[in-house]
């Protein structure tokens, strides 16, 4: 498993670039707003990737940020969605937006993505509203984010025990924030629920 690529920018078209690592250069597909913020060939360049592979084919997608690839996978994860779709969808809604739309159960706004129908767009809301959590940013407002990877799971965890999706969020969030990156997912459902206890 490829978890990201840093190296060089070879090459770049509509859909792709070229990631030269250490001599050996990687095509990557990739949405139009990842494309967009890689410099000009020839500079550095870092790329999270997702390695999808299938009977006929191997292939890397590279995402500017960990949340544009959790995007990725939950879209993915619907039926009727497959990688060029996803990346549609991610290059014309950035993952706060996505997530905002399927918050909202905004259909519309998914829709805009090519090849993106209304029912598909109305599957995708639905079948996703369940995996974006909402973190409370002190007075006045709220910003949505991906429930992915070991805080998602921890979220999970504390709304199985009953508390509403923004605590739980709030929580673990406050938690990862006093633990750093590292923590496993015991200690920080731990300390989540003795901070949601507040």
């Amino acid at each position: 498993m490829i978890a990201h690529l840093k190296g060089v920018l070879t090459a770049a078209g509509i859909d792709h670039a070229v990631i030269d690592v250490a001599g050996v250069g990687y095509l990557v597909g990739a949405s139009s707003r990842t494309l967009s913020s890689l410099g000009p060939v020839g500079t550095a360049a870092m790329l999270h990737t997702e390695m999808l592979v299938a009977e006929d084919f191997i292939r890397l997608v590279g995402f500017a940020s960990a949340d544009e690839r959790d995007w990725f996978r939950l879209l993915t994860g619907v039926q009727g969605v497959g990688a060029r779709v996803a990346l549609a969808i991610l290059s014309v809604l950035s993952p706060e937006e996505l997530a905002a739309a399927v918050s909202r159960q905004d259909k519309a706004m998914v829709a805009r993505a090519n090849g993106v129908g209304p029912k598909l767009a109305e599957r995708i809301v639905r079948e996703l509203k369940d995996r974006v959590g909402v973190i409370a940013l002190g007075v006045g407002g709220t910003v949505p984010v991906v429930s992915g990877g070991i805080s998602g799971d921890a979220v999970s965890a504390l709304a199985n025990l009953g508390f509403r999706p923004a605590e739980a969020a709030s929580a673990v969030k406050a938690a990862e924030d006093e633990l750093g990156p590292g923590a496993n997912l015991d200690a920080l459902v731990r300390l989540a629920l003795r901070k949601a206890a507040r």
